[in-house]
């Protein structure tokens, strides 16, 4: 069986003020294309439909297109939602879209129904698992605790549950999931997988990530979430983004990724790349090098980010670069290292960066008091993150 595994379109998102409406169109003419051109069984999105949770008209419109190209094809296309989606918006109308053959899964109660496909060597059943907030699905799935582990635990063994009852025994299966997923157990470990600035936190109790044990029995595993392609294990893979929505994604390769499923074996993986409608490109300096050097004269028609290393930002930075790299998009000054001027006192950027929310807090709380949190202020604090999260995803979903 072959099957085309995609991701986190955004549909509707920008890239700092830019719009990537015909980009995207562009991508999904693609898929389209592809998918009649590698004579695919059916395809998978693994959720992100959407950038927002209510999405502007021409995102709407866009994915409406879409839908009748892909329903054109007369395959089978299984959709989930993710953390982006509003699940009950996306999920509108999925009964009747399952009769054009496009198999919207956003409800948690429907993980364990599958979208049955037949080949040659029999049924391969199809799960789709949206992307499953603990807090707001613990009850409905009967989770032993509030954490992504718990809940995708719960919904998997839903799936075995229904796996181990089909006939004939051995069905192949292919599991469709949004969540942020490493090698191994994922248990007090760092993240081994690529991450992009541009994923959203989704971060319970600290913990974002859950160990790919939790998928262990099924033949094909198709993430979203993360938006660099890459191999989480032989049968684990994410399949990226379509087109790159931060700067830290300039050296990826986007792409689909095509899983040819064979009997007792691990998936063929072939990555297909998609059309890149922009050049993007990173350049660092004094201000007057870059504009005078020749050598980045090809990069006039580039998508940039510019980081300055002059002892001061200079005057109309931006409109000078401008001047000479049109699509200067993403402007930043960070000081070149000067030991004369060297100081033990970090910057306010150089302090937060790469730093979450409660590391900022407890940062706060030590510096006011001269102490750090104790064990019980801290557990406060991160329930108050994470409570504040939640509620952010409750007033966009509800």
């Amino acid at each position: 069986m072959r099957l085309l595994h995609t991701s986190d379109w955004h549909l509707g998102r920008r890239f700092h003020g830019e719009d990537l409406i015909p980009a995207q169109h562009a991508f999904l003419d693609h898929l389209h294309r592809t998918a009649r051109t590698e004579q695919v069984d059916a395809i998978l999105v693994a959720g992100d439909i959407y950038d927002r949770a209510i999405p502007g008209l021409d995102a709407v419109r866009l994915f409406n297109r879409a839908l009748h190209q892909l329903a054109d094809l007369e395959i089978p296309i299984v959709m989930i939602s993710g953390n982006h989606d509003s699940a009950h918006r996306l999920g509108l109308g999925s009964g009747l879209f399952a009769r054009a053959g496009i198999h919207l899964r956003t409800d948690p109660a429907t993980c364990d129904v599958p979208v049955l496909l037949e080949d040659e060597h029999g049924p391969v059943a199809v799960y789709g698992v949206p992307y499953l907030e603990p807090s707001m699905v613990r009850t409905q799935l009967e989770a032993e605790a509030i954490s992504h582990r718990a809940v995708l635990t719960a919904a998997m063994d839903n799936i075995h549950a229904d796996l181990t009852n089909r006939q004939p025994a051995g069905t192949r299966s292919v599991v469709i999931a949004h969540a942020f997923v490493t090698p191994g157990t994922g248990q007090d470990q760092e993240p081994q997988v690529e991450e992009s600035a541009s994923e959203r936190d989704i971060s319970v109790g600290g913990v974002a990530h859950v160990g790919a044990d939790v998928f262990a029995g099924i033949d094909y595993v198709a993430l979203g979430h993360l938006h660099g392609p890459q191999k989480v294990t032989d049968r684990v893979h994410y399949s990226g983004s379509p087109l790159p929505y931060s700067f830290s994604e300039t050296t990826h390769t986007k792409s689909l990724t095509l899983v040819d499923l064979t009997p007792g074996t691990a998936p063929a993986i072939t990555r297909l790349p998609c059309p890149t409608p922009h050049r993007l490109e990173r350049l660092e300096g004094l201000l007057q090098d870059l504009l005078d050097d020749p050598a980045h004269e090809p990069l006039k028609d580039a998508w940039i980010e510019v980081t300055l290393t002059d002892p001061a930002l200079p005057f109309e930075a931006m409109a000078r670069l401008r001047r000479r790299f049109p699509h200067t998009l993403s402007l930043k000054h960070q000081r070149a290292f000067i030991p004369a001027q060297a100081t033990d006192t970090p910057t306010y950027t150089e302090r937060l960066r790469g730093r979450s929310e409660l590391d900022i807090a407890c940062d706060f709380i030590a510096d006011m008091r001269g102490t750090s949190p104790t064990p019980d202020e801290h557990a406060l604090l991160q329930q108050a993150v994470d409570a504040a999260r939640v509620n952010e995803l409750q007033k966009e979903t509800v």
